[in-house]
């Protein structure tokens, strides 16, 4: 089952390397009969096979071979048709989705076509050291379409009431479980919501009109701002001890203080 879902049926020009794991085999031969007049879509017959190859397998059957070559590929869940690649040339293709079965299989283009209950499948059909066995470039993958989350404890401690599996999961993660001896590492896996780009604001035209920014041009900036020495007729003996920290009397006090200095 797919993630994302188009409301509106794709064509052949609208697929990418992303959206054409949204689509079945069915999908691909009825895109391919919708552009049969297209003549754009003739011009560049490889570049549309590529993008359908990143998600399908294909299969070429020859008009010679026997029809029992046909019924062989359809038991091996291919789906079978015919294929016009231009005006002239007609070719039956075995038609089938590339399974995702192992860490090995998950792209950044299909990572976010799929649950978290098939990551989990895919995760626990590979596992044998945890999160850690694998490598930086899977898990850069799988982090850019899912949350993910671990944590390592005794058996009898990771189901405790109240504690972070039984949030997680009352959260919406999925979770898989791997043994490590008498403690248990849980994976808690949940789909990243799609991030909105930003949109800019812009002040209307009005509000620009009537706000005149200040004319600092000229005005000194802080750090040339000269301060003036104190006056020594200010300067009297009720305020001189503000003027100059003169320390402390008590030298454990002073001794404590510069301990603080000597640790930063």
């Amino acid at each position: 089952m797919t993630r994302n879902t188009n409301d509106k049926a794709l064509n052949l020009k609208a697929l990418t390397k992303s959206n054409v794991w949204d689509v079945q085999e069915n999908d691909i031969f009825r895109m391919w009969d919708g552009a049969e007049k297209d003549a754009e879509v003739h011009e560049n017959v490889r570049h549309f096979v590529d993008i359908i190859r990143s998600a399908f397998m294909i299969e070429e059957i020859k008009d010679d071979e026997p029809a029992a070559v046909k019924k062989k590929y359809e038991k091996l869940g291919y789906k079978v048709a015919q294929v016009k690649l231009d005006d002239t040339k007609k070719v039956t293709w075995a038609l089938k989705k590339r399974p995702i079965m192992r860490v090995t299989d998950l792209t950044y283009e299909n990572i976010r076509h799929i649950s978290a209950a098939k990551l989990i499948e895919v995760l626990d059909r590979n596992f044998g050291g945890g999160w850690e066995s694998l490598s930086q470039s899977i898990k850069d993958i799988i982090e850019s379409g899912f949350d993910i989350s671990t944590t390592t404890l005794p058996q009898d401690r990771l189901h405790k009431k109240g504690g972070m599996y039984e949030k997680k999961v009352s959260d919406g993660f999925e979770v898989l479980e791997v043994a490590k001896g008498t403690w248990v590492e849980a994976i808690f896996a949940k789909v990243k919501p799609m991030a909105e780009k930003p949109r800019m604001q812009f002040s209307s035209s009005e509000e620009e009109e009537d706000e005149i920014p200040e004319d600092t041009y000229n005005k000194p900036d802080e750090d040339d701002v000269e301060i003036e020495d104190p006056n020594d007729d200010d300067i009297t003996e009720d305020n001189y001890s503000t003027m100059m920290d003169l320390g402390s009397d008590d030298p454990d006090e002073e001794a404590a203080s510069l301990s603080e200095y000597g640790d930063e």
